[in-house]
């Protein structure tokens, strides 16, 4: 549980620092960064039950990273503290995805 929460906050930082650093990608706040980091990974869970773990957005692949952009594109008709364009969501993904790959927010 203790694993759970320190992801959510890890990637709840790096969603604040995303959404400074990125045009077209912004999140309001601490606590609506922490809940789109749990919207986005209710989302990617979805989409991994759905259609199978080769396309999940945790995958490195282009499948993958087109799955994050878009999840984190829809993310935004969820919680209304994150606004996204189509673009932006693309940016988003490649820097989240960057940053996943030095510090990783999944649970091993």
């Amino acid at each position: 549980m203790l694993k759970a929460i320190i992801r959510f906050v890890v990637s709840a930082i790096v969603l604040m620092i995303v959404g400074y650093l990125v045009p077209g990608f912004s999140v309001a706040g601490f606590w609506g960064a922490l809940i789109s980091a749990i919207v986005i990974a209710l989302l990617g869970y979805i989409v991994e039950a759905m259609l199978g773990q080769n396309v999940s957005p945790r995958s490195r692949g282009v499948v993958g990273f087109i799955v994050a952009a878009i999840v984190i594109y829809v993310s935004q008709f969820i919680v209304p503290t994150i606004h996204a364009t189509i673009l932006g969501s693309i940016i988003a993904a490649f820097v989240i995805g960057l940053v996943d790959a030095f510090i990783p927010t999944e649970l091993r």
